[in-house]
């Protein structure tokens, strides 16, 4: 298989098949609480994908060129947590500077993306051997962090479309917000399930 057959797969995967939030149940937190409004989704979504790809790169180049030549590897999840850290401080100040009614609108959930376990899951597994022995290298590793964020953002952007659509119809108050979020959460993960069965 050549390089863009090889990519198109790793994008399937990640999007799809092993999606972060929907067969993986990570980053749980921000898709349930910030996907009651389209354009906040879509900027939590924008904001994750930005830091799940650059963590991916800064993690993977620290890993293989500071954690490995020193066997101080047992460090890498405070390592990489640490940059993380640095990221999303980075991400907020950039938002809360050029898009106040955003960054208000986000509220908690944007220093949250430091305990992000989607962020920090996706920097682990790509320092991380396949099941076939190899390992990504650098590029694969951006690759699997953006399509990762993407993956993330397209599950976010449809829990919000279909709350924002829920928000008119007219339920019992019990079933109201959350009870009714977290049906639909199952209900998408059963739906991704499917995809568990490509063969690609």
């Amino acid at each position: 298989m050549g390089t863009l057959g090889q990519i198109f797969v790793l994008a399937i995967t990640a999007i799809f098949i092993q999606n972060f939030v929907l067969a993986r149940f990570l980053g749980l937190c921000p898709y349930l609480g910030v996907s009651k409004k389209l354009d906040s989704a879509f900027g939590m979504g924008m904001a994750v994908i930005f830091v799940m790809t650059l963590a991916s790169a800064i993690t993977f180049l620290i890993y293989k060129y500071l954690l490995l030549p020193y066997n101080i590897e047992y460090l890498r999840t405070l390592a990489f947590i640490l940059t993380i850290a640095s990221l999303v401080q980075f991400v907020e100040m950039v938002i809360q500077k050029n898009a106040p009614a955003l960054y208000r609108s986000l509220g908690v959930y944007l220093p949250l993306i430091t305990t992000n376990c989607a962020v920090l899951g996706v920097a682990i597994l790509n320092v991380t051997p396949l099941a076939d022995g190899s390992s990504y290298n650098f590029l694969f590793a951006i690759l699997n962090g953006f399509f990762s964020g993407v993956g993330f953002t397209l599950v976010l952007l449809a829990m919000a479309g279909i709350r924002e659509r829920l928000e008119l119809v007219d339920m019992p108050k019990s079933m109201r917000g959350m009870p009714s979020g977290l049906i639909l959460a199952g209900i998408m993960a059963l739906a991704f399930y499917g995809f568990m069965g490509l063969k690609i």
